[in-house]
């Protein structure tokens, strides 16, 4: 059984299910509980509705140590120095750490391998006092395997389900509801308490998509806000980990920590920060904003989106939307004309999303050239600098070893693997270069930066995850906060309600104000609720219930 450490606030339960992270941190601080309590209680979380129960399948390994480290924590407490001392969190298992703990991507071809060292984000969240807790699952190699690949789904974790309808499963076990992707585990594990927060990577939508679908805030940095060193990568230009969590002042406080310079990432040497990104979190922070919404002035229901809204969605972003203005937020409604490379008319960047496997298949898959060109430099470059105990060395090593072991490791194919491993893999290529210059021109010079410029707005709002690309291919930061709730009919199947987040994006280094804009957002509309059926006090082995859950 698990207690609380006796004080006069031990009495009042800590909902683990939906306690945001600051609101445990305060419990460490004044004793109310331990490291050891509370990281017991997760452990009975997952084992409950992870491994059991619903069977979310979010986390892919527990750390063996954790019960350790949080042992050697119970005489400390949170303090500014150490805000994290005792808090249990998740990394996703593309995040290196130097423990006993592998780094696996998800992959069947990774399986044992480990990390000479700690990533330097894990570094951080452990001089802050953290509890790694264990590793989340993912999509393989964050989504970058196959073109086919369903979100939160792996050849060695499985299958990740969504919290709010996991029960609704279509043929071959993949969810009706995705869990969204990549960050797929480290999402369900915060919307089911699991965790106090978790920590996902995004290089295209991997932190909005999975934070818009089960209702957490999220925030995908400023490339070069926080350091890339030791995570799994895809593409150094748009690769970025981020924080998820619960609220926008739990997501601030771990930018706090996580933000910092660090030689082994050289983008990070230009950064920006503020001291403290919780300072001026206030409820009137909307007031004379300047909201941008990305629209078709002939046809009101195409706004922020690429394509009519479902009736549902319009529901949502007009709520939102009379939210803000209620705030005192001024509402520019106005064309982006490059938002049209998604998949519209006339679009530029058509011509450079070539597959050339595909050209020689003749199939349809088209990831985007730039990762394509950079999977196979970067990825390589991790394997022979970080791995450790695998004979993995380079993404021909991956595609020969799937192929050996394709009942297992191929259920979804390779092609993005094996289109990258067509490349040089030393980025000289003239389609390489060219496409990077376009991706800058169309998403930050003239998308970003001159609609930002010529409506002088503060941020961009997009309903879930519709504006990742066009934020993620410019570089710039992206603030996610539950919006409200959908429902729908997925393949034949109705889908109960489940959330849609919404976006504020913004130029280079404005995290701190889109946490601003985002808090005042999320204070006045508290739209978020979390899954239904895993919110009753958790019961330990020995059968009682405790003052925890």
């Amino acid at each position: 059984m698990v207690a609380a450490a006796p004080s006069a606030e031990a009495t009042t339960p800590l909902k683990l299910d939906d306690a945001p992270l600051s609101n445990i941190a305060q419990a460490l601080a004044s004793g109310q509980i331990t490291a050891t309590a509370l990281t017991k209680a997760y452990l009975a979380r997952i084992e409950a509705y992870d491994r059991g129960g619903p069977a979310l399948n979010a986390v892919r390994a527990l750390n063996p140590d954790a019960l350790a480290i949080a042992g050697k924590l119970d005489t400390s407490r949170p303090t500014a120095r150490r805000p994290l001392a005792g808090v249990p969190i998740l990394v996703k298992d593309n995040i290196a750490t130097g423990d006993k703990q592998p780094t696996t991507a998800g992959a069947l071809a990774l399986e044992g391998a480990r990390a000479r060292d700690d990533a330097t984000i894990v570094k951080l969240l452990r001089d802050a006092g953290a509890v790694i807790l264990g590793k989340a699952n993912l999509t393989e190699f964050s989504n970058m395997l196959a073109v086919d690949m369903p979100g939160g789904y792996s050849s060695l974790g499985g299958q990740v389900k969504n919290p709010y309808a996991p029960a609704l499963m279509g043929e071959h076990g993949i969810p009706i509801l995705t869990p969204g992707g990549s960050s797929a585990g480290s999402a369900v594990a915060v919307a089911a308490g699991l965790c106090a927060a978790s920590i996902g990577t995004e290089t295209s939508g991997s932190l909005l998509f999975p934070a818009s679908l089960n209702g957490l805030v999220t925030v995908k940095p400023t490339v070069g806000l926080l350091s890339r060193a030791g995570i799994v990568p895809i593409a150094h230009s748009q690769d970025t980990a981020g924080p998820m969590t619960r609220t926008v002042r739990d997501a601030a406080m771990l930018l706090n920590v996580l933000a910092a310079k660090d030689p082994l990432d050289p983008a990070t040497q230009k950064q920006r920060r503020p001291a403290d990104y919780t300072a001026g979190l206030a409820r009137d922070a909307m007031n004379g904003a300047r909201i941008g919404v990305p629209s078709d002035p002939a046809d009101p229901l195409n706004d922020c989106f690429y394509g009519k809204l479902l009736p549902d969605r319009v529901k949502v972003m007009t709520e939102t939307i009379k939210v803000l203005e209620d705030l005192g937020a001024v509402i520019v409604r106005a064309n982006m004309p490059t938002l049209g490379w998604i998949g519209g008319p006339g679009t530029t960047m058509a011509v450079l999303n070539r597959n050339p496997l595909s050209e020689q298949k003749g199939t349809v898959a088209r990831p985007p050239v730039v990762f394509l060109y950079e999977l196979k430099h970067d990825l390589n470059l991790y394997l022979n600098t970080w791995a450790t105990n695998t004979d993995i060395k380079s993404i021909a090593d991956i595609v020969a070893f799937n192929e050996a072991n394709a009942e297992r490791a191929l259920r979804f194919g390779q092609d993005h693997f094996l289109a990258a491993d067509m490349t040089r893999g030393d980025l000289s290529e003239r389609e390489y270069k060219s496409a990077r210059a376009m991706d800058l021109l169309s998403a930050k010079t003239r998308g970003m930066d001159a609609y930002m410029n010529e409506h002088k707005l503060d941020a961009v709002l997009f309903p879930g995850a519709t504006g990742a690309a066009i934020a993620a291919r410019a570089g710039y930061p992206s603030v996610m906060v539950p919006g409200g709730f959908i429902s729908g009919t997925i393949d034949g199947k109705d889908t109960p309600d489940y959330p849609l987040g919404v976006t504020f994006a913004g130029r280079s280094w404005s995290e701190h104000k889109l946490l601003r804009l985002a808090y005042a957002y999320e204070q006045a509309s508290n739209k978020r609720k979390p899954p239904p059926g895993l919110l009753a006090p958790w019961t330990s082995p020995a059968g009682k219930r405790s003052a925890l859950h």
